[in-house]
Order: C-alpha cells, then sequence, then structure tokens
C-alpha cells in the first residue's frame, strides 16, 4: 500500500473503529482484517480503537491492539497510547459508595474499571434505583444488552476527542465505523459515519454509508475504499461550505476536494464580506482555517486569533504552534511587513503549510487576500514551495490576472463581485488560456455575484449569505495603517506635478491640510474623494457624506477641507496614544 507523501492531498487521515461486532466477532479479529488495519496505517494513515471494553479485558482478548495509535476504552473514559503505555482519565473513577450498594444489592454480573461500573440487563433498573438515591451525576449507555455507567456528558465521542487532539487531528478527517447504540456519539462526531451490515437498524438509519458486508469483512472493504476513494466515499454536504444560494433558493457550495476558489472583483456586495461570511460557516462546522490579511480586513473575527498587525510583522512560530491546535482559526496580519517582502514571507511559511496538512489535513481551508501580492506572477521559486494542483483555498483579489498562472490553473469555481464582474471572468479565462463565456446573465451588483464554473463554463448569479456578525470598518487600521499602493490617495494635482501619497486616513488629513488650494479643489471637483471612500476604505457612508461636499458648490476650499475632516474623524479613530488593544 503506498505511503502518503507531501503531494498527495488527503482527506481521511485516520479509521476510528468500534470492536465487538464491528471489527472483532466473538471477541476475535480474524487476521485479514488485523492485515488490512495493518496495511492501512503503514499508508501513513492513524488508527483509533473505540471501545466500551477494559484496558486488561482487552489486552486478554485482543493483544495486538497494539497496532492501534490509541485506544479509547470503557466506553470513552480512558484513553491509552499503545505506544507509550500512557493512560488518560477522561473523568474520575467511580464512587466507593455507588460501588458498595450495587454490591449490596448483589448485581451480578458487575464489572469496575478505572471510571467505568458495567453490568447487563435487566440490571439497568436497579442501578438508576442507586443512583436516584445517592443523587449522582451519572447516567447508563447500552450496548446490545450491555449496561454501562459513567459520568454524564462521557461517552465515547468525548473520548475520541480526546484521543483526536493528543493526535493533533479533527474529526472532520476521521472515518468512524460501528454497529451498536454506543457507537452513535463517535460516529455523528466524524466526518464519515460508517455502519457494518450486521449494525442495528437505527445505526443504519443514522449512517452516512451502510457496508455490504458483517463485522471484519465490511471493514476490510472499508479500508480498500479508503486508500482508493479517500473523501469520494462521503456524501459532499459533510464536507462542503455554503456560499450563498441561488435565485430558486438552492445552495451554492465550495468543497475542498475541487481545488480553489476565487473571490474577485473590485465593488459591489464587498470581497472580504463574502469572505467573513465564509470564516463564519466554516467556524460554525468546526473547519479550521488560515486568513493572510495582508490589509488588515479580518482583525475583528470573533472566531479566529490574530497573528501581526500594524506595527508588529507575524511571528512564524507562534503562528505556526497555533495551527497546531485543532479548535484554533488565526488570522495572519502582514501589515507591518512591507508588500514586496509578503511574497516570499508566504513563501517561506507554504512548506510548513503542506506538512501541516500532509499530515493531519489542517488547516481545512486557507484565505489569501490581496493574493496578487503574495502569489505574483514572474515571482522566482514560488513554484517550488506550491503544490501542482492547491487545493482547499479561497483567493481573493482585484487583480486575477496578476496571479501567477500555475495557481489560476487550481481554480475551479470564481465568484465574480460588482458590475464589472463579466470583465473579471472574461479576464480570468484569457489568463488560464481558456476562451471566455459568450455572454452573460443579468444580475443585481449590490445583491448577487456572478458565479463562474470552469469545468463546464457555466455563469449565474448567486446571492451570497452575509456575515452573521458585519466587520467593523471604522477601526484604527485605516487611520493609521499602511494601505497597499494600489488603495492609497495620491495628491497629484491638476498639473501632475505631485505624486504625495497617503496611506492612511490621519496621511491623508494631514496632507489635505498642507497642499495648496488649486490641488485640493482639483480633487474635489473631480469627485476623488469620495471615490477613494468608496473604493478602497469601502465606507459608503463616509463616501456619500463626501460626494455631498464635493458637490456644493457653495463651500470655499477651507470650508469643505473642515467638512471632510470632520467627517472622516467622527468615523475612524486616530493614532493610537497607549499601547492599548
Amino acid at each position: 500500500m503506498t505511503r502518503l507523501s507531501l503531494e498527495d492531498f488527503v482527506y481521511f487521515l485516520a479509521l476510528a473503529a468500534d470492536f465487538d461486532g464491528t471489527i472483532a466477532q466473538n471477541g476475535v479479529v480474524d487476521d485479514a482484517t488485523f492485515e488490512a488495519l495493518r496495511n492501512l496505517k503503514e499508508s501513513g494513515r492513524r488508527l483509533i480503537l473505540v471501545t466500551g471494553r477494559q484496558l486488561g479485558e482487552l489486552a486478554d482478548t485482543f493483544p495486538k491492539y497494539g497496532v492501534f495509535d490509541r485506544v479509547v476504552a470503557e466506553n470513552g473514559a480512558v484513553v491509552y497510547d499503545p505506544a507509550t503505555k500512557q493512560k488518560t482519565l477522561v473523568c474520575q473513577a467511580p464512587s466507593p459508595a455507588f460501588v458498595a450498594a450495587l454490591k449490596a444489592r448483589q448485581i451480578e454480573p458487575l464489572s469496575v474499571g478505572d471510571c467505568i461500573v458495567a453490568t447487563w440487563e435487566p440490571n439497568e433498573k436497579a442501578v438508576l434505583e442507586i443512583i436516584r438515591e445517592q443523587g449522582l451525576g451519572l447516567q447508563i449507555s447500552f450496548n446490545k444488552g450491555a449496561v454501562m455507567v459513567l459520568p454524564s456528558g462521557v461517552n465515547k465521542a468525548t473520548g475520541l476527542k480526546s484521543a483526536l487532539d493528543d493526535l493533533e487531528l479533527s474529526p472532520h478527517n476521521v472515518m468512524a465505523v460501528g454497529d451498536a447504540e454506543n457507537d452513535f456519539p463517535f460516529l455523528r462526531m466524524c466526518g464519515c459515519a460508517v455502519a457494518v451490515a450486521n449494525a442495528l437498524p437505527s445505526v443504519k438509519k443514522a449512517a452516512d454509508v451502510v457496508l455490504d458486508k458483517p463485522r471484519g469483512e465490511g471493514v476490510r472493504d472499508l479500508v480498500d475504499r479508503i486508500c482508493r476513494e479517500d473523501s469520494a466515499i462521503a456524501p459532499r454536504t459533510k464536507r462542503a461550505i455554503r456560499v450563498g444560494q441561488d435565485r430558486d433558493g438552492r445552495a451554492i457550495t465550495i468543497d475542498p476536494e475541487e481545488g480553489c476558489a476565487l473571490i474577485a472583483g473590485s465593488s459591489g456586495i464587498g470581497k472580504s464580506t463574502l469572505a467573513t461570511a465564509l470564516t463564519e460557516r466554516m467556524h460554525e462546522a468546526e473547519f479550521q482555517f488560515c486568513v493572510f490579511d495582508p490589509e488588515g480586513d479580518y482583525d475583528d473575527l470573533d472566531h479566529a486569533v490574530s497573528v501581526g498587525g500594524v506595527k508588529e510583522p507575524p511571528n512564524r512560530a507562534q503562528l505556526l504552534k497555533l495551527l497546531h491546535k485543532v479548535d484554533a482559526n488565526v488570522v495572519v496580519n502582514t501589515q507591518a511587513i512591507p508588500v514586496e517582502d509578503r511574497p516570499p514571507f508566504f513563501a517561506k511559511l507554504f512548506p510548513h503549510f503542506s506538512s501541516l496538512r500532509a499530515e493531519t489535513g489542517r488547516p481545512h481551508w486557507l484565505l489569501i487576500d490581496e493574493a496578487h501580492h503574495l502569489l505574483p506572477q514572474r515571482r522566482e521559486g514560488l513554484e517550488r514551495v506550491l503544490p501542482n494542483d492547491l487545493r482547499a483555498a479561497i483567493l481573493i483579489t482585484v487583480h486575477p490576472e496578476a496571479i501567477a498562472v500555475e495557481i489560476l490553473n487550481s481554480v475551479r469555481t470564481v465568484f465574480a463581485l460588482g458590475e464589472g464582474a463579466a470583465g473579471v471572468i472574461s479576464g480570468f479565462s484569457r489568463a488560464i488560456g481558456a476562451i471566455p463565456p459568450a455572454s452573460f446573465p443579468a444580475f443585481d451588483p449590490e445583491e448577487e455575484v456572478l458565479a463562474y464554473t470552469v469545468r463546464d463554463g457555466h455563469v449565474s448569479p448567486v446571492i451570497p449569505d452575509r456575515p452573521m456578525r458585519m466587520q467593523k470598518r471604522h477601526s484604527r487600521k485605516y487611520a493609521e495603517g499602511q494601505l497597499g499602493e494600489d488603495r492609497s490617495f495620491f495628491f497629484r494635482g491638476p498639473d501632475n506635478a505631485l505624486n504625495l501619497r497617503a496611506q492612511n486616513l490621519m496621511i491623508f488629513l494631514q496632507m489635505a491640510d498642507g497642499v495648496d488650494d488649486r490641488t485640493w479643489e482639483f480633487h474635489r471637483q473631480g469627485a476623488h474623494y469620495s471615490e477613494w471612500f468608496r473604493t478602497a476604505i469601502k465606507d459608503k457612508g463616509l463616501a456619500e457624506e463626501a460626494a455631498a461636499i464635493e458637490r456644493d458648490a457653495s463651500l470655499d476650499h477651507k470650508e469643505s477641507r473642515r467638512r471632510i475632516r470632520e467627517a472622516v474623524l467622527a468615523r475612524y479613530t486616530g493614532p493610537a496614544k497607549s499601547d492599548e488593544h
């Protein structure tokens, strides 16, 4: 069986399997099933055994359990590493008083583990009476006649989650297979729930996939399918991220298996607004994401940690440490890095991303804003660090044609924004050597985007989801941040004699006070201020107020400057005077 490499895009990196009735029949794992499991592990994937049995009992029954990377025993209460022999208890041991009461009632058979207390039906009634009498926070779980007692909230899912955290794996990248009632929690948690043919009807009904064969035979077939089909085994809905809906109300989604998505355009709904909505969907579904943020547009995401800022470049070690945590979403703010140094910064990071993805499948999504800066054409050495087919990435840009063609060839779907959406799609098509669509449907650029599917050339309007919490655009980054040259304001004057660049709003106000009256009036009469506020600062309210000032012929240069200044300062915080955060 071929071992995984950094070039492979593998979605399912682990198999979590129940023991009794799944890989084992009457407590015995046959040689063929064991060999299939061993081969799966040798391919580079992980194996986790999830069982209601106690470790000692399991060792007697299945002495070769060391093939598994982790054993989740006692129905989720104990996590064991066979390699290091380290045992972790997920909950407290049963109280002596509870065990004593069970023995006093002569409940048999009775088994007491590190955390679990187990018996058989119909003893559950007597067990429940004792739990009530002692006021204990315990729950009873069933498994084909077995009765298992653990603290409330402890089940196979909690134990598996602990094991996966230790392995730095997300449940999304785990295939789970089982047969009985107590398997429900961990089956539901994973990226694909599989039932063997002998599973209970209720388990089959809830599973994503039902195998044709029982127990070990079914598991052997599943192992073969994992290696051949990978994510194609699971329903697409298990990994797809919703973008919005079409006019008939059908969900429009993107899939990490389907290469990159491109969000491009200069106006309309807003590229970062759409990208923010996507991060919310990812967070809700517990997919890890990492945003490369050159302009500080994503600093205020509630569900992510920012590394770097206006004055401090991102710390590479801190960033990678965060990404090793399964539940950590990260925003990489590169405002403090000069524009020309951002591509090499990204190029040095990308091998680390590739390695982490090969080992853990994470981060599940990369969002690269201002992608034409980070992944530009004619960047020497870039092709050596990027995969041949970049997947699970969202590229965000005003200029798709300026992105390296090797990256554009990985794009499968384009979401084009604004009145120039058709031109964006045509420009992208020409950049990859394809024929642009012959026609484009009419759409509302304030409410819709155009979705272009590269494979079949289909173009259709999509109503994108809006962020639940709109971004705070009135923040310090626009007051003292470093906007790129393409988003800066330039005071040039009527004769193009000046070339004064304002990289942020505070510099803009300083220059506005200092330029000559003729230059100020040239830009005011040309509506250049409102245009900058609308397109670069993306503040529609400020743009409208500035436009009214620009149109008011009764205002002289002095009064118009004062009103523009007041409009800006009313919305934006000036440079910080302390290290407040």
